[in-house]
């Protein structure tokens, strides 16, 4: 049955946790970082998961975007007055020393000394399966961009006067500094500078750099390689000057190969929380403003079996074991120490059919409670939560960037939203100029929280209809009367039983998928989702596929959609997340 529900009358408040908690768990620039500065230079200590420079244009996460907003709020100065020359780089997920010229009249001194090779940079390396024997040496490579997405490999020397595009020759001079079983922390000095030098190198030997997932295939909470030390030559007094960074902790946990227990150690489960908080400046920073996200992916960074969202001022633990629940004092202890107003607390059971006060208590077990609802904004948009309301809370804070895309894509379009939930991807659709929206969901009170969403945002109207009713018999009916929708999301749960349908995403999806290609106009778009553990990235290509045959659709495009970066999967496994987009011819 269709009807059109109203929005819930509750009041909302909106709490943002911009500036204060903003700022503090999300300053522009650590002054801790600044290794080295005068007139001339300044070196600092790159964090992990910082790019060098911008990767995109309008993105300001990278060290010169930081480091020039710092120095300009340091100094009373307007960033475009700061000058960054830049000299050398790192890989975004190598840490440690990295220099710039602050002026253009030092640039000339520095260059001739990267040029001429006098610049000694050191870098350390925990590395697996080092070959025996090889204590010192000097490993020489020919490499080339020969893999997919530029990705260097070992190729060997040129044959007969022939080069391969890009062939260039790398040298590295390497100490063994430690060994213990098959673990190896080695020295390392390049003696020139290729894209991943160090990375290629070690793997052309049959080693890998810990945490390398690009080059080798030995888990570690972070790529292991840090830039240990540079030494050069000042430019003005000509003085020679040696700047070293800190060594990371986890080069020697690793090497211990007793990596400390986050859940049984205060200290370990801080650095762990702020390595996770800083991973995801770029989504605090957000320039459209998004309070809501998740702070801790367990699994993915060190803590398995437990997660952390962010929403707007509180903390919400997920508990996914007992360990992790009877670990709760001290997460909430590590919480408590960044700030957050208050934390909220959800143990998941495998059977969540009947939600328990005792597992998801409605009140903050710890500091104040959140507003009922909490207002949170996500790409500029506001979305009602509700913080204690059982084991969910009104946003599935893993789709946040599909959201994103809906909103970019809907324009002038019929949007259908199958399995709506409380309407998200409605809300971004209408705000990105849908001429009418289509949400079904079982649940009547959960599509009336999705027109509270639309009103919030001020995009109520005749163009949305909610439809009360079982997605799966629904899409019968629609196909029958001939509806057509130019963008349809499917996101449906990976088990779901109602009075009238049984479904299994795992055996299911490709017919259920069908059915919605059959209500695309043509040219029209499918956003395909699932997060059922047991269907790989291959699998969902394939039912889609499958798909497409059964509905007789010619799928003119099949589009993989990247996982946000707040959920990072476990090293060496897939996203939880899949989704692709479909274009039917």
């Amino acid at each position: 049955m269709s009807e059109t529900v109203a929005p819930y009358a509750r009041p909302a408040t909106v709490l943002s946790h911009r500036p204060v908690l903003r700022d503090v768990l999300w300053p522009v620039f650590e002054a801790s970082w600044v290794l080295y500065e005068d007139d001339d230079l300044v070196v600092i200590d790159k964090p992990v998961g910082m790019s060098t420079h911008a990767p995109e244009r309008m993105r300001q996460d990278d060290a010169v975007s930081r480091l020039r907003r710092f120095i300009a709020e340091r100094d009373h100065r307007r960033p475009d007055e700061v000058y960054l020359g830049i000299h050398h780089r790192l890989d975004r997920d190598t840490s440690g020393v990295l220099l710039f010229t602050k002026r253009k009249t030092a640039n000339a001194g520095v260059a001739a000394q990267f040029e001429g090779r006098t610049v000694r940079k050191t870098y350390l390396a925990s590395v697996a399966r080092w070959p025996k024997g090889r204590d010192r040496g000097v490993l020489r490579d020919w490499v080339c961009p020969c893999g997919p997405g530029g990705r260097m490999q070992s190729v060997g020397p040129p044959r007969f006067g022939r080069a391969r595009p890009g062939l260039v020759q790398a040298v590295t001079r390497f100490r063994v500094v430690a060994r213990r079983g098959r673990r190896t922390l080695l020295e390392l000095l390049p003696e020139t500078g290729r894209t991943h030098q160090i990375r290629v190198q070690i793997a052309a030997t049959g080693a890998a750099v810990a945490g390398d997932t690009l080059y080798g295939d030995e888990p570690a909470p972070r790529l292991l390689l840090h830039a240990r030390a540079i030494s050069l030559e000042q430019p003005a007094t000509r003085e020679q000057l040696t700047i070293r960074a800190p060594v990371p902790f986890e080069l020697d946990e690793w090497m211990s190969g007793e990596p400390v227990d986050p859940l049984g150690d205060a200290e370990a489960l801080d650095r762990v929380l702020k390595r996770a908080i800083a991973a995801r400046w770029n989504v605090g920073h957000a320039p459209d403003e998004t309070t809501a996200m998740r702070l801790l992916h367990g699994d993915g960074e060190g803590v398995e079996r437990c997660a952390i969202d962010l929403y707007g001022e509180h903390a919400l633990i997920h508990a996914f074991s007992d360990r992790v629940a009877r670990a709760r004092a001290a997460i909430v202890d590590a919480l408590s120490n960044i700030g957050v107003r208050g934390v909220y607390f959800k143990r998941h059971p495998k059977d969540k059919s009947r939600p328990d006060e005792k597992l998801t208590p409605r009140r903050a077990v710890w500091g104040e409670d959140a507003p009922e609802p909490l207002i949170v904004l996500e790409n500029g948009l506001k979305y009602a939560v509700r913080l204690g309301d059982g084991f969910k809370t009104g946003l599935f804070l893993d789709q946040r960037e599909n959201r994103r895309r809906v909103q970019q894509l809907a324009r002038a379009k019929r949007v259908l939203n199958l399995f709506a939930y409380t309407c998200g991807f409605t809300v971004a659709a209408a705000a990105g100029g849908a001429t009418a929206t289509t949400s079904v969901d079982t649940t009547r009170d959960v599509l009336a929280w999705g027109a509270e969403n639309l009103a919030l945002n001020g995009l109520s109207g005749d163009a949305h209809t909610f439809v009360d009713d079982d997605a799966l018999l629904w899409i019968r009916r629609a196909l029958k009367t001939g509806a057509r929708y130019d963008l349809i999301i499917l996101d449906p749960p990976s088990y779901a039983t109602t009075h009238a349908s049984r479904f299994a995403a795992d055996t299911d999806y490709p017919k259920l998928a069908a059915s919605a290609l059959g209500l695309l106009a043509p040219g029209g778009m499918l956003l395909a989702c699932t997060n059922h553990g047991k269907i790989t990235w291959s699998g969902f290509r394939r039912h889609l596929h499958e798909a497409g045959r059964i509905a007789g659709r010619r799928l003119a495009q099949v589009k993989d959609m990247p996982e946000p970066s707040d959920f990072p999967p476990p090293p060496g496994s897939p996203s939880h997340l899949k989704s692709v987009l479909v274009t039917v011819a």
